[in-house]
């Protein structure tokens, strides 16, 4: 029997043997440890080159390398932009940055070592 993140490694895999015009993928990653998604968002970089791809994903580092980034909010969009983009509008998405990453950050094993979010770079970039 696999677990959550077998089958979500298996899915992936017949996704890119497949070889898709046009790819959606809902929650890729989620059930993949850190490491693994890491690993999985190379392959799927690639993977999403030269063809349009959906990705719809609760963990923004899943979507911080996107053209374009949708926010909804009650099934209507309510910002829509790239990571800099949004990250400078200082609205619902920055929120969620930030309590995101914030809550890594809490979870981090080496609590001495610094991993805020650097936002200010991250806007910089618009």
């Amino acid at each position: 029997k696999l677990s959550g993140g077998q089958r979500q490694r298996v899915a992936i895999a017949r996704a890119i043997l497949a070889n898709p015009r046009l790819l959606i993928l809902d929650e890729a990653t989620s059930s993949l440890d850190s490491e693994s998604e890491s690993l999985i968002q190379d392959g799927l970089k690639a993977l999403c080159q030269g063809r349009t791809t959906f990705v719809i994903a609760h963990r923004l580092s899943t979507i911080k390398s996107a053209d374009q980034i949708l926010v909804l909010e009650g099934g209507e969009v309510i910002e829509r932009g790239n990571h800099a983009q949004l990250l400078a509008k200082k609205g619902r998405y920055t929120q969620l940055y930030e309590k995101q990453y914030g809550l890594e950050r809490n979870r981090f094993i080496n609590p001495g070592e610094d991993f805020t979010p650097d936002l200010q770079r991250d806007v910089e970039r618009v």
